[in-house]
């Protein structure tokens, strides 16, 4: 489908605020102001500041959601391994092209709120199933609920959004989309080094 430029100028500029200052701290007419179009037009495609909140992160999920299940397709004659590491690849990169809303909605995430429990019956239940199938699949003869295994899914997850969280640990080296390139290579370079020591691990004790 595509894009409407003057909608996606305006989600643009909300998730740029949002970053900034926080949902509570942008008002509509901040994002208004940002986006260059009238207070008028937020209202007609969105209804209100909400509205535009929830249509931004639908958006952002349901297209992340589908850059994760086109690599699994794509990359599904590979072994697990490294068709895990294809998708982490393909995740760090969505969320760091999408650096602004990433961090926001990660922010967002880290406080039990509403809008927390909806997207964690709408999109994060669908995520979490993916990458856990493909986490445990590197391990086929140990069971999904192995004790360790748990530990060590909860990791994984932890370094996929870590970058996100605490942004400014970053923000000296990523100003640019080169760097924002180089960012998702070296991080996920060091995430897959992570992951060979673990199956390696996993090998040593059951020798």
């Amino acid at each position: 489908m595509k894009k409407n430029p003057t909608k996606q100028k305006v989600i643009d500029a909300a998730s740029s605020l949002f970053f900034q200052n926080g949902f509570h701290g942008t008002s509509v007419r901040d994002i208004a102001d940002k986006a260059t179009v009238n207070v008028s037009l937020i209202s007609y495609y969105f209804k209100s500041k909400q509205g535009l909140l929830e249509y931004a992160v639908t958006q952002y999920y349901e297209a992340y959601l589908e850059t994760i299940e086109i690599s699994r397709e794509k990359n599904d004659s590979l072994l697990p391994l490294e068709k895990l590491k294809k998708m982490i690849k393909v995740i760090i990169q969505y969320k760091q092209h999408n650096h602004q809303l990433s961090c926001f909605i990660h922010r967002e995430l880290s406080l039990d709120s509403v809008f927390v429990r909806e997207m964690t019956v709408t999109y994060l239940a669908k995520e979490n199933y993916v990458i856990s199938n493909a986490f445990h699949a590197i391990f086929p003869d140990q069971k999904k609920q192995h004790l360790d295994n748990q530990f060590l899914l909860m990791q994984l997850k932890g370094m996929l959004t870590t970058p996100y969280l605490m942004q400014y640990e970053w923000k000296d080296q990523v100003v640019g989309d080169f760097s924002h390139d180089q960012f998702v290579k070296n991080y996920t370079r060091m995430v897959g080094k992570w992951l060979d020591f673990v199956v390696e691990q996993n090998r040593e004790a059951i020798r």
